[in-house]
């Protein structure tokens, strides 16, 4: 769960991973969270709310998935792709550790088993 530091009206103003003197944790679905991302991320808040980039950004993700398919397989070698594919396949295989990295920080409560001390 993420923790956040409001001001006097009870606006956003940071999000932390971990507890901090004067935090709160909030649900990562809040929409006052929600709104600090929007507000402080306005690109990324614009880009989504057209759909034609969502559309196209699901099916980068199905192409992305279906390479790293075929490379699994053997279908295909990496080495087969000119090297400015690469270079992307690289940097968006780069871009995923860092979305995988940021969404641990909002792990849900019905991820952690505390019967086994761990994530599920």
């Amino acid at each position: 769960m993420p923790f956040v530091h409001r001001d006097a009206e009870g606006t956003i103003l940071a999000v932390y991973e971990e507890h901090l003197e004067g935090t709160e944790e909030v649900d990562p679905h809040d929409p006052a969270l929600t709104d600090f991302f929007h507000r402080n991320l306005p690109a990324i808040g614009n880009l989504l709310e057209n759909e034609w980039v969502l559309s196209d950004l699901a099916l980068a993700r199905v192409l992305e998935d279906l390479i790293e398919i075929l490379m699994d397989k053997k279908t295909i070698m990496f080495t087969d792709f000119p090297e400015g594919a690469q270079q992307k396949l690289r940097e968006r295989r780069g871009l995923r550790k860092e979305v995988t990295y940021v969404e641990d920080l909002f792990v849900s409560d019905d991820d952690f088993d505390e019967g086994e001390g761990g994530l599920l």
